[in-house]
């Protein structure tokens, strides 16, 4: 099997300017046009070498500015290196910015139409999918509608489903699987399997090392524009994650007074807290649709994570993240701001923010929501609470596993067979459901 991509020491400048530089032609001529030059230039990607072969999927990881972005858009042809080469083979697909190229006038309907074109497809085969791109999005209501009336996520929604319907030999991911509810990001991931098991060639760019880690073959992890390491998922995330972890632990101060949570929970630094404190998590509540502190909820039901935080001094764009993970420590379902593509401004002083979910479904068991506040890069953690918000959920189904969609089962087509069952009320081709609870 030979390579699809191959990359040789890669090199790509930029140029940073001033924070005065007029912006616009009267500013620069009165203030002249030495303003318009850049005060420096600086290296996003230097002496990047490393090869993929066909059919492999390769995560990205590295901190914001580390050069992921700039490396994908390289490989997918946006721009020219200023050293070394790329060489890729195949037909290249690439989600680079999710919405890219939709228009906020149109409706949901002539952005698909546009954005298949724009990835290669022919009208016809826009047209001919256009109903599975549809169903896929979960967007039928809203499909004719036009797409500034659209929330951020039904937008995601849109544009994933039309690349979910591309056919590329190579395709490339910018921090997209971060769409939707749970069981929506599961029918991201499945589709994002399903091309993989196809033969295509994946290079998937993400702020998130557990799906790294579950997906990919092999892992790249850039620091400062450069290759820190190289290889498997697992390896190269562990190096990735130890790092940060190391930081982390580093800036989190020897002692602090214990705290406790609503729940009765101490919260203590060191075991179940971690981070500089300099911006501080000081309340989390879990509520249901109603608003009322919720520890049990019946499985499918909304959920909303509150977190109020305190930040003594100006905090520039931190990252708040929410994890699920069940009482193993196994991560059922990990997001953050930043993997919404949501940037915080600079924050001082007390704050709130809010995640929601539509619903939740998850099997019966116990579950711990797990939240953190992160400097803009990932670097280190202000605040990090762990396995001190416990969350149980209901269920009366027999099902197995961690997530439990609604879902329903079908009897047809065994007519013939006398000893074929069928449910008591139910005669042949009647559909028997089963459905978590709406």
């Amino acid at each position: 099997m030979g390579n699809a991509i191959v990359v040789k020491n890669l090199g790509k400048r930029f140029h940073r300017y001033p924070a005065d530089r007029p912006q616009t032609l009267h500013e620069a001529l009165l203030g002249g046009l030495r303003r318009l030059r850049p005060a420096e230039r600086f290296w996003g990607l230097r002496d990047v070498s490393f090869s993929v072969a066909a059919g492999q999927m390769v995560g990205v990881v590295g901190r914001n500015g580390a050069g992921k972005s700039t490396l994908l858009r390289l490989l997918g042809g946006i721009g020219r290196p200023d050293e070394g080469q790329v060489k890729v083979n195949g037909r290249v697909g690439a989600l680079l910015s999710l919405g890219a190229g939709f228009h906020p006038d149109l409706t949901g309907r002539e952005n698909v139409f546009i954005s298949g074109v724009i990835s290669g497809l022919t009208r016809r085969e826009v047209a001919q999918r256009f109903d599975s791109i549809v169903a896929f999005s979960e967007l039928e209501e809203s499909i004719n509608n036009p797409l500034r009336t659209y929330s951020t996520g039904m937008q995601m929604r849109l544009a994933f489903a039309v690349a979910a319907h591309t056919e590329p030999n190579i395709l490339l991911l910018d921090e997209v699987l971060a769409v939707g509810d749970l069981s929506f990001q599961r029918k991201c991931t499945e589709r994002i399997a399903q091309f993989k098991a196809e033969g295509c060639t994946i290079i998937l760019v993400s702020h998130e090392p557990t799906l790294i880690r579950e997906l990919c073959d092999d892992a790249i992890w850039l620091q400062g524009g450069r290759l820190a390491a190289h290889g498997p998922a697992a390896m190269v995330v562990d190096k990735y994650v130890a790092e940060a972890d190391a930081e982390t632990r580093r800036r989190t101060p020897e002692t602090r007074p214990i705290l406790h949570t609503i729940s009765g929970t101490a919260l203590q630094v060191n075991e179940n807290r971690f981070g500089s404190l300099e911006l501080e998590i000081n309340a989390v509540y879990l509520l249901d649709s109603e608003g009322a502190i919720a520890p049990e909820l019946d499985s499918g039901d909304p959920l909303c994570v509150e977190i109020n935080y305190q930040a003594t001094q100006p905090i520039h764009a931190p990252i708040f993240s929410v994890t699920i993970t069940d009482r193993d420590g196994t991560v059922c379902y990990d997001t953050s701001t930043a993997a919404a593509a949501l940037t915080l401004p600079t924050v001082k002083g007390q704050g709130q923010i809010v995640l929601h979910f539509e619903r939740l479904d998850l099997n019966a068991g116990l579950y711990y929501i797990n939240v953190g506040a992160y400097e803009r890069d990932w670097t280190y953690a202000y605040d990090y609470h762990w396995h001190v918000y416990p969350l149980t959920i209901r269920s009366a189904s027999g099902d197995q596993g961690i997530l439990r969609p609604p879902n329903r089962w079908e009897i047809g087509g065994a007519q013939s067979n006398d000893n074929f069952l069928y449910p008591r009320s139910a005669t042949p081709h009647e559909e028997v459901e089963t459905v978590a609870k709406e």
